[in-house]
């Protein structure tokens, strides 16, 4: 489990693809602290370190994963956003974070605020998506390239977010632009009342 706090914006050293499977290698300040099996997630997506040599460890993305999320159109040079699991006596900071992306998002619109910005988000959204609990609602939680965000302006297929400077520049914020795709991961919680009120009629 995680929670949406990015703990470093990591950079992409090498890509090597794998029958349907890709292994990204890459270079981060906390590679000595990880080991081999360890849970991090990736842009939001929870990856299994394989392999680790001096300040670069590898991790794999299946087919699913890559289907599912933005880190099939990783190129060398690229920053990832980094989260390790949560510790069980730590501070849930964010909110509750899995590491399942749900789906992508286009950036459609970016916004000066004073100093920090406001980022737009488009979705494809179908009926049984939001079944799922798969949609946003104002001042929830969502996580977009594995950071925990409150939501604003929530519409059916789309919601914006306000990123402050700090944010902009520990994570790869600073690299998204309009038409840039980004990981989603919606609240678990409201899956779970989606599930049961699917259930329960």
């Amino acid at each position: 489990m995680f929670s949406g706090i990015v703990e470093q914006a990591a950079t992409v050293v090498a890509i090597e693809r794998q029958d349907s499977n890709i292994n990204l290698t890459l270079r981060c300040t906390f590679t000595d602290e990880l080991s081999i099996d360890q849970s991090v997630a990736h842009n939001g997506v929870c990856l299994t370190v394989v392999s680790i040599d001096g300040d670069t460890y590898t991790v794999t993305a299946i087919r699913e994963t890559l289907e599912r999320s933005n880190l099939g159109g990783l190129k060398v040079g690229d920053r990832v956003n980094l989260e390790r699991s949560m510790k069980l006596n730590g501070r849930l900071d964010g909110h509750i974070v899995q590491g399942h992306v749900d789906t992508t998002a286009e950036c459609v619109d970016v916004a000066d605020a004073d100093g920090s910005r406001y980022f737009k988000f488009k979705y494809s959204v179908t009926p049984e998506m939001i079944a799922k609990g798969y949609m946003t609602v104002e001042k929830g939680s969502v996580t977009v390239n594995g950071v925990s965000l409150t939501v604003c302006d929530s519409e059916r297929d789309s919601f914006r977010v306000a990123i402050i400077p700090y944010t902009f520049e520990h994570t790869n914020f600073r690299d998204i632009k309009i038409g840039s795709r980004v990981n989603l991961e919606f609240d678990i919680i409201g899956k779970y009342l989606a599930r049961l009120s699917e259930l329960t009629h």
